[in-house]
């Protein structure tokens, strides 16, 4: 029985499987938008919510029909005048909760996100008053873990790495083009804004970057990245995700910065089983009709077992259960989608 928790511009829903029809449970947090999912390490859920009147909380449930708000989410240190206005991304390793923020920050948690503590060394970093925001904001929204080596994305910052435990970092960029630089321009340390970042489990530093300004993969670790596009019709999209059961990329491109919708109005994922040198749609089932809505940052998650979902801003899902072969999409229809999580 597969279940998808759907975070949206309106509250929370949870989507269950039952005789090839999907079972509506929702809306939780009715009116506050629900920005991200995860997990505590007893497998209780956590749901980051936020509200442009009551500002942002973590809830947790352990059965997703009775929350309770933590009480207790990040927040910044008075001295920094930095506003708390959402949470990105919630990531575990072990025991440890990882959360990004805007305005851009890194938060950790060894409580199940009851407790939080700022990463000084990456929010304080040497670079901070050259960070820029993108058009979503000056946002911390990818979170990579293995041992410890830990990598965050930024927008419109870049990648930084930290091989020490999150004490010191580094910008890690070199080979993507800056936002507002040529790519035969000197490189500078800050004004990248990486989109999406997935990770080889097996091989931690072997990692793929969906960018603003293009499709790139490193192979040690972010010290290098190269372009990796053949086949895309547009290099510019949010999603990048790998099943480590296969090894098959996906993203879905989009036409461009200006023009945020599926290329002709085609919507398609894309899928690379050579590690990224080339690329192809992915599967069929795909609509004929035009497509005019994009794909978010967090709206996408997968199972490592061929299950993938991605959720678009008019509020549609499209699934596959057989690694990107087949595709359909679900009949309910929701609010601007931000966030997606298949269920164990």
């Amino acid at each position: 029985m597969r279940r998808i928790a759907v975070g949206t511009e309106k509250g929370g829903y949870l989507l269950t499987e039952a005789n090839d029809t999907w079972i509506v449970d929702g809306p939780r947090f009715p009116g506050w938008k629900v920005s991200a999912f995860g997990e505590t390490s007893d497998g209780q859920h956590l749901a980051a919510v936020g509200s442009n009147w009551f500002g942002i909380g973590i809830h947790i449930s352990p059965d997703w029909s009775h929350w309770a708000d933590l009480g207790a989410p990040p927040v910044w240190p008075e001295d920094t005048g930095r506003a708390m206005e959402q949470i990105w991304a919630l990531h575990r390793d072990g025991s440890r909760m990882w959360a990004g923020v805007s305005q851009a920050g890194l938060f950790t948690s060894d409580d199940d996100g009851r407790t939080w503590a700022p990463v000084d060394g990456l929010n304080e970093h040497r670079t901070r008053d050259q960070w820029q925001p993108g058009f979503g904001g000056l946002s911390a929204h990818r979170i990579l873990t293995s041992g410890e080596q830990i990598w965050v994305g930024i927008s419109a910052v870049g990648v930084f790495r930290s091989d020490d435990g999150g004490a010191t970092w580094a910008p890690k960029n070199v080979g993507v083009p800056s936002v507002d630089t040529a790519d035969d321009a000197t490189a500078p340390e800050v004004g990248y804004c990486v989109h999406g970042l997935a990770q080889d489990p097996d091989d931690p530093t072997r990692i793929w970057r969906q960018d603003h300004r293009g499709v790139f993969r490193t192979v040690d670790g972010g010290d290098s990245w190269q372009r990796i596009e053949n086949g895309l019709p547009a290099g510019f999209g949010f999603v990048m995700w790998r099943d480590r059961g296969s090894g098959r990329l996906l993203t879905v491109p989009l036409q461009s910065d200006e023009n945020r919708v599926p290329v002709e109005g085609r919507l398609r994922a894309y899928a690379s089983d050579d590690d990224g040198e080339s690329w192809a749609v992915a599967g069929d089932g795909w609509p004929d009709a035009p497509q005019f809505t994009g794909v978010l940052r967090g709206a996408f998650d997968g199972d490592d077992h061929g299950n993938f979902c991605f959720g678009t801003t008019g509020g549609k899902i499209w699934i596959t259960d057989d690694g990107a072969r087949t595709w359909r999409e679900l009949e309910p229809a929701f609010p601007r989608i931000y966030a997606l999580s298949l269920l164990e």
